[in-house]
């Protein structure tokens, strides 16, 4: 019963769709409220129970491309053994659609009034003041509760440290891990699922492709490479960065820095060293000690996005 933003913005970048959720349940059944897929004209994604209902489905995803519901009998219409009744959800997607969804709560439309209705008003209500997960469905409205998006992590460089790192950091939720490196045999034979490897003669050639929201873990072969990625994410922008090294390194890349222009308030934003040196110097040691303090990091920054909502709602 969520809504996953990211996920779905990749799924936008194949062209539109149309997403089929399983709204409601009754009985016996293949899927529960909440089971979802996505139908594109030529390939689906994810499944909601297999089937005759399935293959209903997506030959209705493909002829009737627009918001309604579907209510279906198992045993009568489709001749499954279940014996229960579904309703099926359908609403169209596209890049546009996605990239409007916001966090929270997220009420629309797909077989019932235009205008909300009081129950869902209520429902809603007791959703962001109590905490109270409201029905999936209500009066041909259709509520999830959107995902929060995933913080974007990049990582510079694949030696021993960057590698702890993403080994580390890979199965944690709500991380989406972008890795960058002058070539393929710096990597891993295997790399860690999920994870996203980028390659550049020059590395720091691929700053302008992160989003400002991105956060940046430098640690190269190359001091003259990791100083090159300071100096322009510094021009770029982030959200957080920081610097594998010395007090020494770091207190000759501060003095380089401001030679270039950048103020002592920009620099001081790059954390140098990296990671909690009780931990010790071994890689994985590294690696945990930094992914301890991002998760510390990113549960704090939720937790207050989270209270300014329940004050907005409120």
């Amino acid at each position: 019963m969520s809504l996953d933003p990211d996920a779905l913005i990749r799924a936008a970048a194949r062209g539109p769709f149309v997403r089929i959720t399983v709204a409601e349940v009754r009985g016996s059944a293949p899927r529960e409220p909440g089971a979802a897929m996505l139908v594109w004209p030529d390939r689906t994604e994810g499944t909601i129970g297999g089937g005759r209902l399935e293959f209903e489905a997506i030959a209705r995803a493909r002829a009737t491309p627009a918001p309604h519901l579907e209510r279906i009998a198992l045993g009568p219409a489709m001749g499954q053994c279940c014996g229960g009744a579904v309703v099926l959800a359908y609403e169209p997607m596209t890049a546009a659609t996605v990239a409007a969804l916001a966090p929270g709560w997220h009420a629309r439309p797909v077989g019932g009034p235009a205008e909300m209705p009081l129950a869902l008003r209520r429902a809603l209500a007791r959703a962001r003041g109590r905490g109270e997960a409201p029905a999936l469905l209500i009066e041909g409205w259709l509520i999830e509760e959107v995902a929060p998006r995933a913080t974007e992590l990049w990582i510079w460089g694949a030696g021993h440290v960057g590698r702890a790192l993403a080994g580390v950091l890979a199965p944690l939720p709500g991380l989406r891990l972008r890795w960058a490196d002058t070539g393929a045999e710096r990597f891993p034979e295997v790399i860690p699922e999920g994870v996203e490897t980028l390659i550049a003669e020059n590395p720091a050639d691929l700053v302008p492709l992160a989003p400002l929201s991105a956060r940046h873990l430098i640690l190269t072969y190359s001091h003259a490479l990791d100083f090159e990625l300071c100096h322009r994410l510094l021009d770029h922008g982030f959200a957080a960065c920081g610097l594998i090294g010395s007090a020494t390194k770091w207190a000759r890349f501060r003095s380089r820095l401001a030679d270039l222009g950048h103020s002592e308030a920009q620099i001081s934003r790059i954390a140098c060293p990296i990671g909690d040196p009780t931990f010790g110097k071994a890689p994985q040691a590294i690696a945990i000690s930094v992914a301890a303090a991002l998760l510390r990091e990113l549960s704090a920054t939720r937790a207050g996005t989270a209270s300014r909502l329940e004050g907005r709602a409120g």
